[in-house]
């Protein structure tokens, strides 16, 4: 449905909307962005290329480049072998316990991200549970033996597979059975049948999660920071190193475009790689997709061995965090369970010690703020890109997808060079080392994935039903409100739910722009795990852990699991009739459409 530009800015309300996102567009996605490239480019007001020499004679940044497209390009590999693996073990071959495997491999769906890289280090650390056994058993064993770039390969590896689950998984259910079963009376082995009709088939997707594990990788923050030690330093971390001194921040803006036009480039790669293809069944009655025995008793046994051995890979670590959050320090200090060791006091001290609650208090208010003023914002913001297509609208939209283009660091160090001095924009206001540049920089990574979803849910609804309402003589507010909202809350409930869960432990934003005195979660779970001699607070992270992974797994439960479908191992049931409201696709389906 189009309109003229005229039209869209007919209702006063719009006019104040428009020139209200207008600004917000300019001043905290454009000018801070400006801002940078002036930095490097024209540092004095004038042309040079003094950033990029910089860059260049220095050892550190260089390593760093390296060795983030190093993992970057061994992360694409290693996820998605891994990724592919474990659903195709859970819901293409028949495997004993697929349903208890699809549970310890979900763990990375509630526990990910510097959470994840905290509880690894726990684990396998250089005062870790794991490590401490090894070094009992075998006195030679280097204590340090989980860390460099290995160690941040098999975490990041290992944590990065929650996108095959959610996303490969459906593809896979999409599969038509009598395809395959016409491939197997034509002799086709399950090999071939795998290679040649199955792979192919999810090609779609598995360039979506290549491309979000590509970007994963090259801006790869915690786990390098934690786990990589000094020989293994990424760029990430050292643009948090020199955007912290003044004489170098224009090497850190530096790093953070390379990184920018790394993410670009390789976006236009793999969707001109994946243009032209033909990816979906060519059955006209397709069947419901049964799981494959694997005939080979050999091949079967190992195809088990290996789902049971991830499964516990998978495991051990949260499962481990969730007993120790119920034991003294002395308990954690040791590694060594015993029934005297077990105490409910570290849950009391969080619930009811105002200091020791405030890092989850703060970060459950900048996620709750966050997920309130986005979904508020894009249901309006949505509804007019739908219904007004433009020049103007159309430009609007392309500026709100910015922080989907740019890395996250790009975006943070923009925003803390432009507004350490005053600013036109903000008033002459400086919002450098305030509580609400944070949450301005998280309700601008939010928008290009909020306002995606809710224009999805927007494109669902006939035009019929509001056309219908106009010729019933309703306004346009009364047949929003009573007509379009309540058909797109279930996707904006679902929206808000992720939004939310996913800001409680975030980290790479916040440790550039937290104020010191309100440091939400991330950054108090990642100075605990740097300081692991600390029993009491070490505590309290697993505290902070547990709580985290209930929180995601009924977030996980509110959007995927009320929607009555086949699970893991599970045939498809017959549901009952019943009208249908639509969803936003994407949900669950494919992140990149």
């Amino acid at each position: 449905m189009s309109a003229s530009a005229r039209t869209v800015f007919r209702s006063p309300l719009v006019m104040v909307a428009g020139v209200a996102l207008l600004w917000f567009v300019v001043a905290f996605l454009v000018y801070p962005n400006a801002v940078t490239l002036q930095q490097i480019f024209f540092p004095h007001g004038s042309p040079s290329t003094r950033a990029f020499e910089k860059l260049w004679s220095s050892p550190r940044a260089l390593d760093s480049l390296r060795n983030s497209f190093l993992l970057a390009a061994v992360l694409s590999v290693t996820v998605n072998v891994v990724g592919v693996f474990i659903v195709l073990v859970t819901r293409y071959f028949t495997i004993r316990g697929a349903r208890f495997l699809w549970l310890g491999y979900a763990t990375t769906l509630v526990y990910g991200g510097v959470v994840a890289v905290s509880g690894y280090a726990f684990v396998y650390g250089e005062n870790g549970f794991v490590t401490r056994l090894l070094t009992s058993l075998l006195p030679g064993t280097d204590p340090a033996w989980f860390s460099g770039m290995l160690a941040v390969v098999v975490v990041m590896t290992l944590t990065g597979t929650g996108h095959h689950l959610l996303f490969l998984s459906s593809a896979v259910a999409r599969i038509d059975h009598q395809t395959i079963e016409a491939a197997r009376q034509l002799g086709a082995s399950p090999w071939r049948i795998l290679r040649r009709i199955v792979l192919p088939v999810l090609r779609p997707t598995l360039f979506a999660v290549t491309v979000l594990t590509f970007l994963g990788g090259l801006g790869a923050f915690a786990a390098p920071q934690v786990l990589g030690g000094r020989e293994f330093q990424t760029i990430t971390p050292m643009i948090l190193t020199f955007s912290g001194i003044p004489t170098s921040r224009d090497l850190a803006a530096t790093l953070a475009l390379i990184l920018g036009a790394a993410s670009l480039l390789l976006l236009g790669i793999l969707n001109r790689l994946q243009a032209g293809g033909t990816y979906f069944s060519v059955s006209k009655v397709p069947a419901v997709l049964e799981k494959q025995r694997i005939d080979h008793p050999v091949a079967n046994a190992v195809v088990h061995l290996l789902a049971y051995a991830l499964f516990l890979v998978y495991l051990i670590p949260p499962l481990l965090i969730v007993v120790f959050s119920f034991t003294d320090a002395a308990t954690i200090s040791s590694g060594r369970l015993g029934a005297g060791g077990f105490t409910l006091a570290n849950y009391q001290r969080v619930l009811t010690d105002a200091t020791a609650s405030w890092p989850f208090v703060v970060s459950v208010g900048y996620a709750a703020v966050t997920a309130a003023v986005v979904i508020v914002a894009m249901l309006f913001v949505a509804r007019i890109l739908h219904r007004f297509v433009n020049a103007v609208t159309i430009t609007v939209e392309y500026l709100l997808h910015i922080p989907w283009v740019l890395p996250g660091t790009l975006m943070a160090l923009g925003l803390v060079i432009t507004y350490s001095v005053p600013q036109a924009l903000t008033g002459g206001a400086v919002l450098s080392g305030t509580v609400a540049l944070l949450a301005i920089a998280y309700i601008t990574a939010k928008i290009p994935f909020t306002l995606r979803l809710l224009k999805a849910a927007y494109a669902g609804i006939p035009d019929s039903l509001e056309e219908a309402a106009t010729v019933l003589g309703a306004s346009t507010f009364h047949t929003y409100r009573r007509v379009l909202l309540p058909l797109v809350l279930p996707a904006a409930a679902a929206v808000t739910a992720l939004n939310f869960t996913s800001l409680l432990d975030e980290y790479d934003t916040a440790v550039f722009l937290a104020h010191p005195l309100y440091q939400p979660l991330g950054i108090a779970i990642q100075n605990a795990t740097r300081n692991q001699g600390n029993s009491d607070a070490t505590a309290l992270t697993f505290v902070y852990t547990v709580l985290l992974m209930v929180i995601s797994t009924l977030a996980i439960w509110f959007v995927y699991g009320r929607r009555g479908g086949a699970g893991p191992g599970r045939s498809p049931r017959r549901e009952r009739r019943r009208p249908k409201t639509p969803a936003a696709p994407g949900l669950h389906d494919t992140p990149i459409a």
